[in-house]
């Protein structure tokens, strides 16, 4: 039996594989940008959402989830993105209740709200995150449920864009960071906005609330690098710094810690940031930098008290993945199939 080979003259192989390595490089554009495509439609979308009341007497009344483009009606917002934490949300639940009503005796206007953000979880997180409802009301405790499982960037979107608070701090369920190293967060973010106000009043217009100012603080875990290093598997290594040095080149310098689960964010800030966030899983971090860069909103960094949580649900899959995400920001922005929003409607 004649081979292939055979069949066809010479030139006929090469001219063979390049159609195909061309037939499943265009495959596999289209899929990209279609796939950028489906995320710019999911972020211009509707941005409503509901409240659930686990106090209602029938079927969990819902309520109309208030907008981050209404004035505030509390000082901190805490938004904890939460997927199958029926064992770790309620630990690191009553420890921030205990650190917020201490200081809502100290002073009388700390006020405050959680927003636990369900994530699509199989296990009974939503029941414990409504115990709390019908523990400290649900004017203190709120539960937004997504429904099914779109990942950690659109649960903290989610909450971001129903929060009532001056000042809106993202939190991870695992407790991995101390509730009260928000102390030092606030300071910054405090300190970079009198900046901001005082700028202003220099130009024209009065001065900024800390709330109205644009300013954006990271929690960071930079200082603890070494220390990682030398107890981590040398793979992990060797795959963290790979993306480390990708986000180099989509984000670029200042920001040393992208991923650390503790950030702090005022009202005008968020309003601009989260109505533009695509990313729905784990590098919505890094297009956050990429976004405050191109929006001209400042970040700092500040050093947080971290602890490694057993349980992470950071798989080496999901390295792979988060390399993909970070195509994603380029090609989107890049091609301009990503178009940033800068003209808000505030009520």
């Amino acid at each position: 039996m004649a081979s292939l080979s055979s069949l066809l003259p010479p030139i006929g192989i090469p001219l063979l594989v390049a159609f195909f390595v061309l037939f499943v490089s265009l495959w596999i554009l289209s899929y990209i940008l279609e796939w950028l495509r489906e995320l710019e439609d999911s972020a211009q979308s509707a941005h409503t959402a509901f409240l659930e009341d686990p106090t209602s007497l029938e079927n969990h009344d819902k309520t109309l989830c208030p907008s981050v483009f209404d004035p505030a009606q509390k000082y901190l917002s805490l938004i904890i993105p939460a997927f199958n934490e029926e064992d770790r949300l309620p630990v690191y639940i009553e420890e921030t209740l205990r650190y917020l009503q201490r200081r809502a005796l100290i002073d009388k206007t700390f006020t405050y709200e959680i927003i636990v953000v369900d994530d699509g979880s199989t296990d009974k997180t939503v029941k414990v995150a409504f115990d709390y409802v019908r523990k400290h009301t649900l004017d203190r405790v709120r539960v937004i449920k997504l429904g099914r499982n779109y990942g950690k960037g659109a649960a903290v979107r989610k909450g971001m864009l129903c929060a009532r608070g001056e000042l809106l701090l993202m939190l991870d369920a695992d407790g991995a960071t101390k509730i009260t190293d928000l102390e030092k967060l606030e300071t910054e973010i405090k300190n970079m906005a009198e900046q901001q106000s005082s700028l202003r009043a220099n130009r024209a217009g009065p001065p900024l609330g800390v709330g109205d100012s644009s300013v954006v603080v990271f929690g960071s875990r930079a200082h603890l690098e070494q220390k990682a290093l030398a107890t981590r598997k040398w793979y992990r290594n060797f795959l963290m710094k790979g993306f480390h040095f990708c986000v180099l080149l989509v984000a670029g310098r200042g920001v040393r810690d992208t991923q650390c689960g503790f950030k702090m964010f005022t009202r005008a800030a968020a309003r601009q940031l989260f109505v533009n966030l695509r990313l729905k899983r784990w590098c919505f971090d890094v297009e956050l930098v990429y976004l405050c860069k191109k929006l001209r909103i400042p970040i700092r960094e500040v050093a947080v008290t971290w602890t490694e949580i057993p349980g992470s649900k950071v798989k080496l899959l999901s390295i792979v993945h988060m390399l993909i995400e970070l195509v994603l920001i380029r090609l989107g922005y890049g091609l301009q199939i990503w178009k940033i929003q800068r003209d808000f409607m505030i009520k």
